[in-house]
């Protein structure tokens, strides 16, 4: 876990990019050199002659002799102050500098070992602010002899020389790293939203920054764009305009500012799901059940812990808060002013979610489907629903208005529900009762819904010029084997976790915290309760006005119904879709806690079974009371601990050779310099420097898509000419390799990046046994690390570190052999 929960505790420090060596052990002469009466004397390991050479080999060499007992003095010696552990450590890292660890060559590392997390103890997190790196020997002999006073003060003189060399790069290094290495820990696409949330805080006013965002061609080469809308940068808009009116510029940093209102939403989403099943079962234990399982599976209710900037964070306690005033609006026994209240919320929720995310229309079409279902089986007040319906209209019409004429909403399948919804509900009106035709529409009324819904949508997509969403199509006819393709972009989207079928472990967790079996138990019984009801609705039997406990007709409460639709729809979407868990469980959680807590879901059973021994009703209060008790005790017994041992691991991100690779750019490259790399990285670059780049990781424009597909070329069988021309056509200047793409070693066969892209390219031929055409040219990621001709004629070597590969494209080519 995160220390109290925050990647970003202020005060921590990463370690340097170029973590020490690990010291050697002292031997005993050199424990014995230690002595108060002896000498400082080095330790022959580093003793070297100095050579009669003149210039600035010599000096090199002088020095080369000096710089690595210099941090081995500085170290053991118990008086040095801070200042003299940052000098010994400048120095440890000018004499890695300079001995050549960092420049002979390149070191590779596979895939993954960019950065970790590493835990960091409670009592070493107190004696050092700033934690040691990862290759510090805890426990070894250096730093625990205790030398005199002469050798302290001669340790401190051999510092002099590159302390004073290094104070200005220290100075300009520390007043940004904090800053630097709390950016870097936000992913590729998360990393875009928050650098625009950044630009917004440094413009010289509101509606100033507002015009960049709309106008933005600073951020993607040779591309001008309306980051607003084709983000849905409305949160940070919000953030912002809080953060400046509320004058928190002087109390709290922008980054603690915009994480602490993401986190406060999460308390939302976890409030409005505690009322939802409060307001269905009666009791508040059913609350506290729904919190315990929700913060039990949080690895699979929530994204809160992989990215904290993306949509669904931001939008989804709002669809909570909507769906709770649903449940409230929907029950049969409500006030005037309490239903009014709920209709209120409902409209104000359901406008704020819908301009919170760009995919929000696609939940609210199931939501809207869960609904058409629950009227259709006459099951609820159908002026109830259709106010429903008039919402989801008013904020379609503002949303298309408010978000730069979103054709997206026009072509929603939502509008055309709606639309059908109304249309057949005017027939209806229209119709009289009792006649042929009213009695054959009411039969032919759900085919009659999906036919206009079907045909609406389909005239208003030939009508309405629009391009988003497209790839979605082309996406599910793939998934579903409606189609192939050898597209890299549609076969790296099915390649990803999020979109593929939910794995055993996801059932396994949830089996083990008891979630599932009593989800299913009390679905069946809801199911079973809710085919009765139907059935009697045929055969002309109505509904009762209140339904009692004793009647165990749990089936009759239209928000039951809602909810018991509602939870099937998005469980059929999540067992498509991994990603789509983090919509279906947290409404699983509170639905199996209503279920065991709700005296009639007991008595519902009980009427069933034709339970004669007991009273029924009895033992249906006394199980809604004991079972949840027992639920919760035995979560605690088990959970409680691993929950309090996570929050007690500190845990640091550590990535140095990221934070060497920003630095290098803002101190290096020049200001109008564009780079061309992962998408992924190039997120982090725009965040962490400002720096133009040619790509971004966003999959909603059908041209940044193309920009993905052509710049990922780097890592394909592809010619230094063919890389070449694609990189300056989007006016790059500089291209970086990542060493953990182009070595990937991934775990599914033929999902890595280059296997896709060798599939699109025609370099492998996809049968039972892969056979692999021919091609002229090896990879170009491995190839231009050899610095032979002609990649160096196109390309020069600029920068690089273990995980980095930095390259000028040069302007003019040289032919060289």
């Amino acid at each position: 876990m995160l220390s109290n929960g925050d990647p970003f505790a202020p005060g921590r420090r990463l370690p340097e990019a170029r973590a020490s060596r690990p010291p050697a052990p002292q031997s005993a002469s050199v424990r014995r050199r230690c002595a108060p009466a002896a000498p400082l004397a080095l330790p022959p390991q580093f003793r070297r002659r100095r050579r009669p050479a003149a210039g600035a080999a010599a000096g090199r060499q002088e020095v080369r002799g000096r710089c690595a007992p210099l941090a081995v003095v500085c170290e053991s010696a118990p008086a040095a102050g801070a200042g003299k552990r940052r000098a010994a450590a400048a120095g440890a890292r000018e004499g890695r500098r300079l001995r050549g660890d960092s420049g002979g060559g390149p070191r590779r590392r596979a895939a993954g070992a960019g950065w970790r997390w590493r835990k960091v103890s409670g009592a070493a997190a107190a004696r050092h602010p700033h934690p040691a790196p990862l290759s510090a020997a805890p426990g070894g002999a250096l730093g625990q002899q205790t030398c005199d006073r002469e050798r302290s003060k001669t340790a401190q003189n051999l510092t002099k020389w590159l302390q004073g060399r290094e104070t200005k790069k220290t100075q300009s290094w520390e007043g940004c790293q904090n800053e630097l290495e709390r950016e870097i820990t936000f992913p590729g696409d998360s990393a875009i939203y928050y650098s625009f949330y950044k630009e917004l805080l440094k413009a010289p006013s509101f509606e100033r920054g507002v015009y960049e965002l709309t106008h933005n061609n600073k951020t993607i080469s040779l591309k001008t764009i309306n980051a607003v809308q084709q983000m849905t940068l409305y949160p940070e808009l919000i953030a912002s305009v809080l953060y400046q009116a509320s004058g928190s510029e002087e109390v709290i940093e922008p980054v603690y500012f915009y994480i602490g209102i993401v986190f406060g939403l999460q308390g939302i989403y976890v409030t409005a799901l505690f009322v939802t099943s409060w307001v269905m079962s009666g009791t508040w234990l059913a609350g506290m059940l729904t919190v315990a399982w929700f913060i039990i599976n949080r690895t699979d209710t929530t994204r809160i812990d992989y990215s904290i900037p993306s949509r669904e964070n931001w939008a989804l306690p709002y669809f909570a808060c909507q769906v709770a005033a649903l449940t409230g609006y929907l029950k049969k026994t409500l006030n005037c002013s309490a239903e009014k209240f709920c209709y209120l919320l409902v409209s104000a929720s359901t406008y704020t979610f819908m301009m919170m995310w760009e995919y929000s229309h696609y939940l609210l079409f199931v939501q809207a489907v869960s609904l058409f279902l629950l009227d259709s089986f006459a099951l609820a007040q159908t002026e109830k629903v259709h106010e429903v319906y008039k919402i989801y209209l008013f904020s379609l019409c503002v949303g298309y208005l408010l978000q730069f004429e979103n054709s997206a909403l026009l072509v929603s399948p939502l509008l055309s529900l709606v639309a059908a919804l109304m249309f057949s509900k005017c027939l209806q009106m229209n119709m009289k009762k009792g006649t042929f035709m009213s009695r054959l529409l009411k039969i032919m009324y759900i085919y009659l819904v999906l036919m206009i819904t079907v045909t609406l949508n389909f005239l208003l997509k030939m009508f309405v010029p629009h391009r988003e969403h497209e790839h979605l199509l082309k996406f599910i006819e793939v998934k579903l084997g409606l189609n192939t393709t050898k597209n890299f972009t549609m076969n790296w989207l099915l390649c990803q976790e999020s979109l593929q079928a939910p794995s055993q472990d996801f059932f396994l967790r949830l089996t083990q915290s008891s979630l599932l079996p009593f989800y299913i138990l009390v679905l069946i019984i809801c199911l079973f309760s809710v085919t009765q009801v139907i059935f009697r609705r045929i055969c002309g039997e109505p509904l009762k006005e209140t339904v009692k406990l004793e009647d165990g007709r749990i089936g009759e409460r239209p928000e039951i119904v809602y909810h018991v639709i509602h939870t099937i729809l998005l469980g059929c979407l999540a067992m498509c879709l991994e990603g789509m868990k983090y919509l279906w469980t947290p409404y699983v959680c509170m639905l199996a806690a209503f279920g065991v807590c709700s005296p009639e879901l007991w008595m519902t059973l009980f009427k069933w079974l034709r339970l004669k021994a007991v009273h029924p009703i009895l033992l249906a209060l006394i199980l809604s009371m004991a079972v949840p008790t027992i639920i919760g005790f035995s979560l605690w017994k088990e959970f409680f601990p691993r929950i309090m041992t996570e929050l007690s691991e500190l845990q640091e991100f550590y990535d140095p050779d990221t934070v060497e690779l920003m630095t290098w750019i803002k101190r290096q490259a020049p200001v109008a310099a564009v780079f061309a790399g992962s998408p992924q990285l190039m997120g982090v670059i725009k965040l962490c420097t400002g720096w133009m780049v040619s790509s971004l990781p966003l999959y909603n424009d059908d041209d940044l898509l193309k920009r993905n597909e052509n710049i990922y070329q780097i890592y394909s069988k592809r010619s230094a000419e063919d890389i070449y021309k694609i990189l300056t056509s989007y006016k790059a200047n500089f291209l970086i390799i990542e060493d953990s793409i182009c070595n990937e070693v991934g775990p599914v066969r033929g999902c890595r990046v280059k296997d896709l892209l060798d599939i699109a390219n025609g370099h492998v031929v996809c049968e039972e046994d892969d056979s692999y055409a021919d091609s002229k040219y090896g990879r170009f990621c491995h190839e231009i690390k050899m610095n032979y001709s002609p990649y160096v004629n196109y390309f020069t070597r600029v920068y690089w570190n273990r995980s980095y590969f930095v390259y000028k494209i040069n302007t003019v080519i040289s032919f060289q052999s």
